[in-house]
C-alpha cells in the first residue's frame, strides 16, 4: 500500500490543516484500489505514489500559491495529476480536470467524490474543445512545450489576481532547456530539486511561461 508522508506536506505547506491531511493519506488507499481496476499508473510505480505523483504535483504550490477565487485547467490530467493534490491544498480555487480518455477521468471522478473535493470538475474532453478562461494551466508533460503552449495559451486570462502573471505552468524533465531554445516567448525554469530534497527531483523542471495577449 502506498504510504503518503503527511509530516512533510506539512512541513512544506505550514496552512495546511488536518482535514486536508487526512485527505492526501487517503491517496495511498484510494489509487492502489482503483489502480487495480483501471491502470492509470504504471503498477511498478505505485509504490512511489507519494514523491513520483502527489509530491511533484505539489512542485508548483512552491512556485505560485492560488488564490481562493483562482480557476486552474488541468490538461491531459492522466489519473488526476497535478490537479488532485493542489485541489486539495487550494480548497477554495477551482480546479478543471481534463483528459482525452473516458477510463483515466472515471478514476479522477471515483477519487474527487471519495474525498469530497467540491472545487474539482473532471471531463473528457481535449483542450481544443474547452470554451472557458482560466488564470492558469498547469500539466505535467503531455506534448512538447510549444504545442502545448499553442493549443492552451488561448485558454488563459488576462486579467492577473496573482503574484505570478496568469500562465502555463508546466512540468517536465531537463531537456525543457534544450527543448525551448527556439521559443520566442519568455519563459522560465525551475529546478524542483531545489525545493525537494529527494534524487528523483534531480532531473524535474518546472516550466512558467506568462500569456501576454491572445
Amino acid at each position: 500500500m502506498p504510504e503518503i508522508d503527511t509530516k512533510y506536506i506539512k512541513q512544506l505547506f505550514s496552512f495546511v490543516t488536518d482535514e486536508q491531511l487526512e485527505k492526501f493519506a487517503q491517496l495511498g488507499p484510494l489509487y492502489a484500489e482503483w489502480n487495480e481496476k483501471i491502470n492509470v499508473i504504471s503498477r511498478k510505480d505505485i509504490d512511489n505514489l507519494f514523491i513520483h505523483h502527489v509530491l511533484h504535483s505539489l512542485a508548483i504550490a512552491r512556485i505560485c500559491s492560488f488564490n481562493p477565487d483562482a480557476k486552474i485547467l488541468d490538461v491531459g490530467t492522466g489519473g488526476g495529476f497535478p490537479g488532485i493534490p493542489l485541489a486539495i491544498l487550494f480548497p477554495k480555487a477551482q480546479f478543471h480536470l481534463i483528459d482525452r480518455i473516458a477510463k483515466k477521468i472515471k478514476v479522477v471522478n471515483a477519487v474527487k467524490d471519495a474525498l469530497d473535493l467540491k472545487n474539482v470538475v473532471a471531463e473528457q474532453k481535449p483542450c481544443e474543445e474547452i470554451e472557458g478562461k482560466y488564470d492558469f494551466i498547469i500539466s505535467r508533460a503531455v506534448t512538447n512545450m510549444q504545442d502545448f503552449y499553442k493549443m492552451s495559451k488561448k485558454h488563459v486570462s488576462l486579467t492577473n489576481k496573482h503574484a505570478l502573471r496568469n500562465g502555463i505552468l508546466y512540468l517536465r524533465g531537463d531537456d525543457a532547456e534544450q527543448e525551448l531554445q527556439n521559443f520566442k516567448h519568455f519563459y522560465k525554469i525551475y529546478n524542483v530539486g531545489k525545493y525537494f530534497y529527494n534524487p528523483f527531483f534531480e532531473t524535474k523542471r518546472l516550466v512558467y511561461i506568462p500569456v501576454y495577449k491572445k
